[in-house]
């Protein structure tokens, strides 16, 4: 996005105001640039302001990032909330803030949270807005959206005053816009408020204007929940048209020719289809839960939907008999719902390795959380549960493993699993490699731990080089990972293997399109090293060039050719002239374990994996005071001790309290015991 700023926008005016914060403890980034991203590049752009400026590294700061930059428009007018992230101390960051620049102002997130600036509007004696004040419109809208209350299937709105129905009313009596037309229709709806009357001009518009593209409207679910609650005749050719899309309006409305549809999709392995089958299923059909979940998953293995299908079908399943509870300790009704599951014999073997893989990182905590009932019975219950699913566990999940085409977060919060492979592990990871179906991101995955471990074979290698040109040379971004490109990992291998491919990959690099390559070719020197290649990485290394994986990858080779840990090679770059010592510090802690280097371009605060090499590297006595004093700063930063509730995997109670009893035991320690 591009955004040309004039003098008197809202850009300039909050550029301005922000120039004048800092001071007493409190920092501010300048304003953020694309090379800004995410709350990780905020970090790691602190760090590095503080040590070109010489700023205390406790400093507290605040800053935004690009992708809350597109509250702006291309003017520089707000558009929506500007979320303001955060390090250090949530006091003195609020404290630094204050209000906000005049006619804004700054509500506190918390100290979990962003804080939100946005500008200050007015509202006439009914809470109505002005129709032409788009900032206050838009407030007012979002007042309007939020739920009063949500449980896992449905959630409940606070009715509208007569003035704020007849004011969404009258925004969709004129000619339609349907871009505007989505702000008032969907609150409308929400209270199943849609008149029969807009509701024909809006499909009509719709249909006129996404001809053939129906699911490119952005108010597609609430038009179509209002042609399905009023029976209009063309809501079924619509959501045929819709396909997948339509699950969640159809699941809202079950009748046979919905659950027929949904049918359909579900197979497929749709999950939002598969959720939405089961509750129509579940509503038309079998009203007990188990018993619906039970002929659907054999359904799905019978038609050789894919693996996910399960997981959506379990997923549906716990929040039919968890919707609607709640408990002190929040989801444990659903924790507990699922490690029953992967034990409960009325469920097919499909489902119940599905409820064996989400409970995984739940036992622990249906175990502390059982504690807390209160009733002895239900106690011995839940521990009952866990004991049988802690004792089915292995052999439910031996050869399974995560889904590789899903949010590639949620590979890497539980990359520390694979620390260690069992023959299993390495089995279904081969597997997968063999498997056409496997895409790019899959690939990078289980090469990247196979290769790590050094269980990378040439039959590995054979299996992918039929698709090394036509899928592995496309741009897939790694530095949010622990994992590389898949083909900077499979030259690595060809290499190391002497395999004559290598010749052909290694001269596709050296060609200067597609322009991707050009920041990670000289990771695939990690391949078969040499002290040539260690001085190019070198060279670029001290260069100052953005650093995407080149020191780690210049500190793994030393190491491979010195036959040392790569920690030694690592210690003794502290101080070196030309390297950046947040830099250093990450890859300190990220080749703590050599057999599995994390590859993310900064330290992962909600990591598992970081956190464990953190205190590694802290407590390993073979190594200086200064290396040790970096393990204990990552430590001390991590947000197991400081935000435990946005660590993922969900740590339990125990894992939390082991954590501050390991810190307070160090709590005198600098460099030194």
């Amino acid at each position: 996005m591009v955004v040309l700023v004039g003098l008197n926008t809202d850009l300039s005016r909050i550029k301005a105001w922000w120039r004048t914060l800092g001071g007493d403890g409190f920092a501010v980034l300048p304003p953020p640039t694309r090379g800004r991203y995410t709350q990780s590049d905020g970090h790691a752009d602190a760090a590095e302001m503080f040590a070109a400026r010489g700023i205390a590294t406790d400093t507290s700061f605040a800053y935004w990032h690009w992708q809350s930059h597109d509250a702006f428009d291309r003017s520089g007018d707000l558009r929506g909330v500007l979320y303001l992230h955060w390090g250090g101390d949530h006091a003195t960051v609020a404290a630094g803030l204050g209000d906000g620049p005049p006619g804004y102002r700054i509500v506190n997130g918390g100290p979990r949270g962003a804080f939100r600036l946005d500008r200050v509007t007015a509202t006439d004696a009914d809470g109505l807005p002005d129709p032409e004040d788009t900032a206050g419109v838009r407030q007012f809208l979002a007042r309007l959206d939020a739920p009063r209350s949500r449980t896992t299937r449905s959630a409940e709105y606070d009715p509208l005053t007569a003035a704020e129905e007849r004011w969404l009313h009258n925004r969709l009596s004129g000619p339609v816009d349907l871009d505007a037309a989505v702000l008032f229709a969907a609150p409308l709806e929400h209270r199943q408020a849609l008149t029969p009357d807009e509701t024909a001009r809006l499909l009509s518009a719709w249909r006129e204007t996404y001809a053939g593209r129906l699911a490119a409207w952005r108010g597609r679910r609430p038009l179509l929940l209002a042609l399905l609650r009023q029976e209009h005749p063309e809501a079924w050719e619509v959501a045929a048209e819709l396909g997948p899309d339509a699950a969640y309006a159809l699941a809202a409305h079950p009748s046979p020719r919905s659950l027929e549809l949904l049918r359909t999709w579900a197979l497929t392995g749709d999950d939002g289809a598969v959720r939405g089958w089961f509750r129509a299923h579940h509503a038309l059909r079998e009203p007990d839960p188990v018993r619906a979940a039970a002929a659907l998953s054999e359904e799905l293995t019978a038609h050789t939907a894919p693996e996910t299908a399960q997981t959506g079908l379990l997923n549906a399943l716990r929040e039919a008999v968890t919707d609607g509870h709640r408990t002190p300790d929040g989801f444990f009704p659903l924790l507990l719902a699922t490690v029953r599951f992967a034990t409960d014999d009325r469920l097919p073997r499909p489902l119940r390795v599905a409820a064996a893989k989400a409970a995984t990182d739940t036992a622990g905590r249906v175990r502390e959380a059982a504690g807390r009932l209160p009733e002895a019975a239900e106690t011995a219950e839940a521990l009952a549960a866990v004991e049988r699913y802690e004792a089915a566990r292995d052999d439910l999940l031996a050869g399974t493993g995560p889904d590789l085409a899903g949010h590639e977060g949620g590979l890497g919060d539980i990359y520390h699993r694979y620390r260690t492979l069992t023959p299993s592990d390495i089995q279904w990871l081969r597997d997968r490699l063999a498997d056409p179906a496997t895409g790019v991101q899959g690939i990078a995955f289980c090469l990247e731990v196979l290769y790590a471990h050094g269980e990378a074979t040439e039959t590995d290698l054979q299996a992918l080089l039929p698709r090394w040109k036509k899928e592995l040379t496309k741009q897939y971004r790694t530095t949010y990972t622990e994992w590389r490109h898949p083909l900077v990992t499979l030259t690595c291998l060809a290499q190391d293997l002497g395999h004559p491919a290598a010749e052909a990959l290694l001269a596709w690099w050296a060609k200067p399109k597609p322009l991707w390559k050009g920041p990670v070719r000289l990771l695939t020197h990690l391949g078969a090293p040499d002290e040539a290649k260690a001085a190019e990485l070198w060279e670029f290394v001290v260069s100052g060039g953005h650093d995407t994986g080149h020191l780690m990858t210049w500190v793994l080779l030393r190491a491979r050719l010195d036959g040392v840990h790569p920690l030694h090679v690592a210690e003794k770059l502290i101080g070196e002239p030309g390297v950046r010592a947040y830099v250093l510090e990450r890859v300190l802690i990220g080749v703590a374990d050599p057999a599995q280097p994390l590859w993310h371009y900064a330290i992962d605060p909600r990591s598992h994996g970081w956190w464990h090499r953190a205190q590694e590297v802290a407590d390993d006595r073979r190594l200086s005071d200064a290396a040790r004093a970096i393990g204990m700063k990552a430590a001390r930063e991590h947000y197991v001790t400081r935000h435990p509730d946005q660590v993922r995997p969900a740590l339990t109670e125990g894992e939390v309290n082991a954590a501050h009893a390991w810190l307070e035991a160090r709590a005198d320690r600098t460099v030194a015991d």
